[in-house]
């Protein structure tokens, strides 16, 4: 009633690791004049940390502490799920370009694509038939829902059909409420997962108290998408770049969202 629900893209802009740290640097410049010692310690403190947040070794580091991404499925995992009974693929959505003038409407933002590529890729492999969630984000735009730009893209790009778009959800607990009462009368128990690596410890919490409170008994294999070999031997790997900052951000976003239970 309050509007509440609509001040969550805000909050997850200012808690990205750019504005605090900027924060603090700003902070400790307003000091210089009247403690100029306590002042350059704080600029110093907020430089040191926007650095380290914006190399590729912190980045991973930080994803593999605070998210602990799921291995990928190996080779015999994919071949046992071969023609599997009462088994569907499941992609969670992560937006969608609204104006993308190129396509002449709407498409998939890069983390979306990769996930809905690699669903496909298992389908072509197993048989198995796949299913999207994905409406629209808290504060989006009115437009197509990612379920229905995601159905698009499947066809158009991969000439492969979804057989179901959940496109209700703005957010990854909404995903799981949504997509387990969708599944429910589809004769589907078993869904296997894709989503980052990064993403897979919430999306996995969501779906396990969605489960729980609709009685489910859904089970869920994580089919994690995008990991990355951890690497800081390099110089390189401390080098402030805008994939570090990337996985810097996404690794405190979800750490942050599982533990506000988002």
């Amino acid at each position: 009633a309050l509007g509440i629900e609509g001040w969550k893209a805000w909050i997850g802009l200012l808690v990205q690791p750019l504005v605090p740290l900027l924060a603090v640097a700003l902070l400790g410049a307003l000091l210089l004049r009247r403690r100029p010692v306590l002042g350059r310690s704080v600029v110093l403190s907020g430089l040191v940390g926007l650095w380290l947040l914006c190399t590729p070794a912190m980045g991973l580091l930080l994803t593999a502490a605070l998210t602990r991404p799921p291995p990928a499925l190996t080779a015999q995992q994919v071949g046992s799920l071969k023609g599997a009974p009462h088994t569907a693929i499941w992609v969670l959505g992560a937006g969608r370009r609204l104006h993308a003038p190129e396509y002449g409407g709407a498409d998939l933002k890069p983390l979306t694509l990769e996930r809905l590529r690699y669903a496909l890729w298992l389908a072509r492999q197993t048989g198995l038939p796949v299913g999207y969630s994905g409406g629209l984000g808290h504060g989006s735009e009115p437009g197509p829902s990612e379920a229905e730009v995601a159905g698009q893209v499947a066809e158009r790009d991969f000439g492969q059909p979804l057989r179901w778009r959940e496109d209700r959800s703005r957010d990854t607990s909404e995903n799981a409420q949504h997509s387990v009462a969708l599944l429910r009368n589809t004769g589907i128990t078993h869904v296997v997962l894709v989503t980052h690596g990064f993403h897979q410890q919430r999306a996995g919490a969501a779906f396990s108290r969605a489960i729980g409170l609709q009685g489910s008994a859904l089970q869920v294999t994580a089919a994690s998408v995008g990991l990355r070999e951890l690497g800081y031997s390099k110089v390189s790997d401390w080098v402030p770049t805008a994939e570090g900052l990337a996985h810097s951000s996404w690794a405190l976003h979800e750490w942050l969202g599982w533990l506000g239970g988002a």
